[in-house]
């Protein structure tokens, strides 16, 4: 059947930033398929809740907190999975993002930050998740970009530049690393999570965005969460190095956020 083609029956995989929004929907996404999850992020207690609903779909998790901008990490991640799955098949670089701000109030340091948090930590994981996943034949990641790296957006320079970065990064890693291991992206939109809180909750900001998207509403967590279980699975086993954009149609939002102009 078709459907047997979404499953993950004893996968492993990581999921960093799964502590809330996206990576804890991806993380019970990839467990209900059945996969079992290393779940990372720097609050304990939020893994733990997510740790409680993988286990109550049937599949383990273990919890690693950890403060991801330390690359040094990394391969703490991939040794977690191996010691308590036996193999390792799936990463799903979820961490990262960055505050919005004016051109001349983003210093250098600031981008390279930017960058850090963004791109660097994805290529750090992915890097150490590549033997693992070799020894056990072949492997899956996927990369949460986003639409503002390839729209314009008024105080996005940091973290569109960084995006835009993560974006081409998945396609040089998935030439390097092909046959045996696909690397691919999402270009995520506008989603319900706790990074867009202010509008979520402003009765004037709220229907202004879900007007400018084609399908008229804001994205759920669940909807990136179902097109990585699709890229991680068989059923996307001939995708790769592609960025799939997961943003309600969304072409050039063009977005402002009442910055200055400079």
């Amino acid at each position: 059947m078709i459907l047997d083609r979404f499953r993950l029956t004893d996968r492993a995989a990581i999921v960093t930033g799964a502590g809330r929004g996206i990576g804890a929907a991806v993380a019970l996404a990839l467990a209900e398929a059945g996969a079992d999850v290393v779940i990372t992020a720097r609050t304990e207690e939020q893994l733990r809740t997510v740790a409680a609903q993988i286990e109550a779909a049937g599949r383990r998790a273990v919890v690693v907190p950890a403060d991801l901008n330390d690359l040094d990490v990394m391969v703490g991640l991939v040794e977690a999975a191996t010691e308590a799955f036996g193999r390792l098949d799936i990463v799903v670089n979820n961490v990262g993002g960055t505050m919005p701000g004016a051109f001349l109030d983003t210093s250098p340091r600031a981008m390279e930050a930017a960058f850090h948090f963004n791109v660097s930590t994805a290529h750090a994981l992915t890097q150490a998740a590549v033997p693992a996943m070799l020894d056990g034949g072949s492997g899956a990641v996927v990369n949460i970009s986003s639409m503002m790296g390839r729209s314009q957006g008024r105080g996005f320079v940091a973290y569109g530049t960084a995006k835009a970065a993560l974006a081409h990064f998945t396609r040089l890693a998935a030439l390097d690393l092909a046959p045996r291991i696909r690397v691919n992206a999402i270009a995520v939109g506008s989603v319900a999570t706790s990074a867009l809180e202010i509008v979520l909750t402003n009765d004037e900001l709220r229907p202004s965005m879900e007007k400018a998207t084609p399908l008229q509403r804001i994205g759920d967590p669940e909807d990136i969460a179902a097109a990585i279980v699709y890229l991680c699975s068989p059923a996307g086993g001939y995708v790769t190095g592609k960025v799939l954009e997961v943003d309600g149609g969304l072409d050039h939002p063009n977005l402002e956020l009442g910055l200055p102009d400079l």
